[in-house]
C-alpha cells in the first residue's frame, strides 16, 4: 500500500518506521526543515519537506494514488484539513487522524474522517480499566453510530440502589442490556432493580455517558 503520513513528530516517526518495516510504500511530510533532515538520516527517501495541508503538495506526492492518509500533527485543525482534503479532493479510501483534544473526536467523525485516535482518551480508558474503583469502563465503540458499549460497577452509595430501571432517570439514548449479580446473569426489564456491586452493561450514546454516570455513580463520582 502507498501511505502518506502528515506530521513528523514522535508519533509520525514511529508510525512510518513501523509501516516501512511491514513493507509498505510510505511518505512522511513535515514542514520543519531541521526535523526533516533529522528524520531523513534514518528513514531516507521516505521523508520529504512539505505541508500536508496544501493541496499542491499533496498533488505533487501523488495523493490521488494513496491508499491511506494519516494525519498525526500536534494541531487538530491541521489533521482535519489533511484528512478532509485527502477524502474530498483526492478520493483517498481511508483516512486516519490523531485527535489531540478528545472533545474534537465527535467532530472528526461527523466530518467523515474514517478513524480518529485520541491518545489522551486511550490513556484515560486504560487508567479506568486498571484502577480498582467504581467507574464507567468503555468496552467497545461503534464510532459511526456514536455509540459505546460500557460496563459500570454499582457502588454501595449509588443513588440508584433498590430502584427499578423504569423509575431511573436514564438518558433516552441509553439501553441497559445486562445486569450481572454475582453468578446470576439478568436480562433486565423495567421492573429489574439495581443492587450494590451489580455490574451493569449498557449501550449508550457518547453524549449521554455523563448522564448515565450521574444516575448510577452519583453526581460527584469519578
Amino acid at each position: 500500500m502507498y501511505i502518506i503520513v502528515g506530521g513528523g513528530g514522535q508519533i509520525g516517526y514511529y508510525v512510518v518506521k513501523g509501516l516501512l518495516a511491514q513493507g509498505h510504500e510510505v511518505l512522511l511530510l513535515d514542514k520543519d526543515s531541521r526535523r526533516v533532515q533529522t528524520l531523513s538520516d534514518e528513514l531516507g527517501s521516505a521523508v520529504l519537506r512539505g505541508d500536508a495541508c496544501e493541496a499542491r503538495t499533496m498533488d505533487e506526492v501523488g495523493c490521488n494514488r494513496a491508499d491511506v492518509v494519516i494525519a498525526v500533527t500536534g494541531d487538530d485543525e491541521d489533521n482535519l484539513v489533511i484528512c478532509q482534503m485527502a477524502k474530498e479532493r483526492f478520493h483517498v479510501r481511508k483516512t486516519i487522524a490523531r485527535v489531540n483534544n478528545p472533545k474534537n473526536e465527535r467532530i472528526f467523525t461527523k466530518l467523515g474522517i474514517d478513524i480518529s485516535v485520541s491518545p489522551t482518551k486511550t490513556i484515560l480508558r486504560l487508567i479506568e480499566t486498571e484502577i480498582p474503583h467504581h467507574t464507567i469502563i468503555p468496552l467497545m465503540t461503534l464510532r459511526k453510530a456514536d455509540l459505546e458499549f460500557v460496563e459500570v460497577s454499582v457502588p454501595a452509595q449509588s443513588p440508584a440502589l433498590g430502584k427499578k430501571l423504569a423509575t431511573l432517570e436514564l438518558p433516552v439514548e441509553c439501553n441497559v442490556v445486562l445486569i450481572v449479580r454475582g453468578q446470576e446473569y439478568i436480562v433486565p426489564t423495567g421492573e429489574s432493580t439495581i443492587e450494590a456491586e451489580d455490574q451493569v452493561f449498557a449501550l449508550v450514546k457518547g453524549s449521554s455517558e455523563a448522564a448515565l454516570r450521574t444516575v448510577i455513580l452519583g453526581a460527584t463520582s469519578s
